[in-house]
């Protein structure tokens, strides 16, 4: 499974079905990145530990996309019955000092995905 391929299809998914299979691929592995964050964190705040570290960067840069995932789609795909772990770490992520002030808004990423759907659309070739 091809994990950040599987959250950008969904934006562009043609029909319900297509972009169910889609959704249930991210789901999957969120519910395997939760295992990961639970060995490498070791109940601590962060994949490494009580401070953010690269593992936590590299992850939280997909959070905003999420999100804009969640919204746009009505779903909740970080979900604190699957996934608590990942749940409150991003929380925590989100609301450190040193990301709180880098991390886009929604809104806004929503508003740029719209326009990239729009592009995408005017390029991709009829279905027959």
């Amino acid at each position: 499974m091809q994990w950040f391929p599987s959250i950008r299809g969904i934006v562009v998914a043609q029909g319900e079905e297509a972009k169910k299979v889609l959704i249930d691929q991210v789901t999957e592995g969120l519910v395997l990145l939760e295992e990961v964050y639970e060995k490498c964190s070791k109940g601590k705040a962060f994949f490494g530990g009580d401070g953010i570290g690269f593992l936590d960067i590299a992850f939280g840069c997909f959070l905003g996309w999420l999100r804009v995932i969640e919204k746009m789609n009505e779903l909740k795909l970080l979900d604190e019955a699957k996934t608590p772990g990942l749940s409150k770490w991003a929380e925590r992520f989100c609301a450190d000092g040193a990301v709180k002030g880098v991390m886009l808004e929604t809104v806004r990423l929503i508003e740029f995905a719209k326009v990239v759907q729009d592009k995408m659309g005017e390029t991709t070739p009829p279905q027959q």
